[in-house]
């Protein structure tokens, strides 16, 4: 006899408003993306994350939720083309299910393009959203969250800080390597020239509403909220959420203080979307206490990073989006290996939780940087993925999109 399902109308309700606060996320990475670069190019920066959600929710729907939760093997899911019925009804519908791992598709693909912000081309930036959409995200998502090999060995990442950051900033990073540095970047010596965004303020209240969010990202993710169960781990993952916020970017204004003499604030933005990415794997596994070492060490790890990364390595990440994402949300997965209150390295769990976090989070970043280095790489052979030096020395949104942001 075939087991009654049944619906909890309040599940349901809390997970679609979890998932409308992830959709505010665009908002804020819209935000945070147009305020740390230079006013010629908002508009640009603007319809790419229109895009990211658009397509995004039209594809993912199409090919990526088969491909991430479809049975498959222990690699992939399955196709199931425009179908999702093949997903059971649980404690919330299966359209549930759909939109709320929607949300999550579209974050991945809205990281990489702070880290390419200001000279690639449009068109080229659409097909890379489409394969993060159909292929790379699902994939990989399916290993962690669709029933495949890495959740059978135990692997935890509650709300994707691999699965979703990691995977964003890895991507990130061959993106930005095969398109080399914006005009002006570096002297001829290697010296890293300063390119301030226009807009500190819109850079700023992005980031709130990220921090906002984030409320529905991390809390949200328990797909649940009938019982005192529930509620206690809603609550919990709260507080562990924002207190790792809170602490990423004390420790970015803190060692901002003492490095540069003066507290920056946009190293104090990407600090709390440090602690923010650092938190998100073990939000629910790891204590109050343990989230604030967490977010104090993302942000500590995140200042060190954007200097190596734009001094040492002289990789021109405009937004600070591979530290923030991919860097964070390795050292994220990692930490809550060390800090889950039941197995982790801290409370007498021994190395074996470590290894499989570890094992997991470079997995999936070897999978994101090679698809994505390899994507961008063919783009680049076949039609080119970087505008003219005239465009991107005088903007992209007039010759791209034939409008400013600003008249």
């Amino acid at each position: 006899m075939e087991e009654t399902v049944t619906i909890s109308g309040l599940d349901t309700v809390w997970v679609i408003i979890a998932a409308m606060l992830v959709f505010f996320m665009q908002p804020g990475f819209a935000l945070v993306e147009a305020g740390f670069t230079r006013s010629k190019n908002t508009a640009n920066i603007l319809m790419k994350n229109f895009v990211d959600f658009m397509a995004g929710s039209f594809l993912f729907w199409m090919i990526g939720f088969g491909l991430m939760h479809g049975s498959g093997s222990g690699f992939i899911g399955e196709l199931h083309l425009f179908d999702f019925s093949f997903y059971p009804d649980t404690n919330i519908p299966k359209e549930c299910t759909l939109i709320f791992q929607t949300v999550f598709c579209a974050t991945a693909a809205t990281i990489v393009s702070g880290a390419m912000a200001e000279r690639t081309k449009f068109s080229m930036y659409i097909v890379f959203s489409i394969i993060v959409s159909v292929f790379i995200y699902p994939i990989e998502g399916h290993w962690s969250w669709g029933g495949g090999w890495l959740s059978e060995l135990g692997f935890h990442d509650f709300a994707g800080s691999t699965v979703v950051h990691l995977c964003g900033g890895a991507i990130a990073l061959a993106g930005a390597i095969v398109l080399g540095p914006r005009i002006g970047k570096y002297t001829k010596h290697g010296t890293s020239v300063a390119i301030p965004g226009h807009n500190l303020a819109y850079g700023a209240l992005g980031v709130f509403i990220l921090w906002f969010g984030w409320f529905g990202f991390n809390p949200g993710s328990q797909l649940a909220a009938e019982g005192s169960e529930n509620a206690i781990a809603i609550s919990h993952v709260m507080c562990t959420t924002n207190m790792a916020a809170a602490t990423g970017g004390l420790a970015a204004l803190i060692l901002t203080w003492i490095v540069y003499g003066k507290p920056s604030l946009s190293l104090v933005c990407n600090g709390i979307l440090a602690g923010l990415v650092g938190i998100t794997a073990g939000c629910d596994v790891v204590s109050i206490a343990g989230s604030a070492i967490i977010g104090f060490i993302c942000g500590c790890a995140m200042v060190c990073s954007v200097t190596i990364i734009d001094n040492v390595l002289h990789i021109d990440d405009p937004v600070g989006a591979v530290s923030v994402h991919g860097v964070c949300g390795l050292l994220g997965t990692l930490l809550t290996g060390a800090f889950a209150l039941d197995g982790g390295l801290f409370y007498g769990g021994g190395w074996n939780f470590l290894g499989i976090e570890a094992l997991g989070s470079i997995t999936v970043a070897l999978w994101a940087f090679t698809l994505g280095y390899l994507l961008f790489w063919v783009l680049k052979k076949v039609h080119g993925i970087r505008v003219e030096s005239r465009i991107e020395e005088e903007g992209l949104d007039i010759y791209e999109h034939g409008e400013t942001a600003y008249n």
